[in-house]
């Protein structure tokens, strides 16, 4: 079996919906020996049978009967990834064409890359936490090591693992996810590539979102006890990050 050059990361549960949609975008854009790999996180509905569907070879599904959370699922699908560039997609978006190449080409100097979203049915422009029109990344900000890791601590960095690559280098220090992560696995990956100073933003909408009422990632405030809890949760895991250099 020939080693992948890329390997997609997908988590699912409940994903019936739309995942066989997303697959075909995704399909269409990587290489005959690359691979998609799947974890499904126990899905009670029909979710590994449309992905068993798809029939594609490049598809490799690792169906778990028990439900452990989506960042537990990304961290198995890393885990079980065996390319060099490791791209990482959620179940219910659609990639834009040409987003494996672009990030693929940024991963030449960076060990993490972020690229922007659009929506899905709507327009590229995705409102910010603080009243920003239009937030996004943006390419000269990619060497703001310390800016962009406050913006992380303070919720104001636009890092969404479904827009997000990293190279294989990086997971000797990024997995495994340590237990104090139970939520934004994306961040913890940007905040590894800020730390490290190896982290590229590019400017390319990179993926078209789909937003429902089911989006792991809420697009609406939360409230200050789970804000703070989530960001406490954000400098501990800089602590981990430093210990683990």
């Amino acid at each position: 079996m020939s080693t992948p050059a890329v390997s997609v990361c997908l988590a699912t549960y409940r994903g019936a919906a739309w995942v066989t949609e997303q697959l075909d975008s995704i399909l269409e854009q990587i290489g005959p020996d690359d691979e998609v790999v799947i974890v499904d996180d126990g899905s009670p509905d029909d979710t590994v049978a449309r992905i068993r569907s798809v029939g594609d070879p490049r598809v490799r599904l690792i169906a778990r009967h028990d439900n452990r959370g989506y960042v537990r699922a990304f961290e198995q699908a890393l885990a079980e990834a065996r390319g060099e560039f490791l791209l990482l997609a959620d179940q219910d978006d659609v990639w834009t064409p040409g987003r494996a190449e672009a990030i693929i080409a940024a991963l030449a100097d960076a060990d993490v890359v972020a690229s922007n979203l659009a929506t899905l049915g709507g327009p590229d422009a995705i409102r910010g936490p603080y009243g920003q029109a239009d937030w996004h990344l943006r390419a000269g900000s990619s060497g703001h090591r310390l800016r962009n890791v406050l913006g992380v601590l303070i919720g104001n960095m636009p890092y969404y693992g479904c827009a997000m690559g990293l190279r294989r280098s990086a997971l000797s220090t990024v997995l495994p996810f340590p237990a104090l992560l139970t939520e934004s696995h994306d961040l913890w990956l940007a905040l590894h590539g800020n730390l490290r100073g190896r982290m590229r933003h590019v400017e390319f909408r990179s993926v078209r979102r789909r937003y429902h009422d089911q989006n792991s990632s809420p697009d609406r405030p939360r409230g200050p006890l789970l804000v703070l809890r989530s960001r406490w949760m954000l400098v501990r895991a800089c602590v981990e990050l430093l210990v683990r250099r």
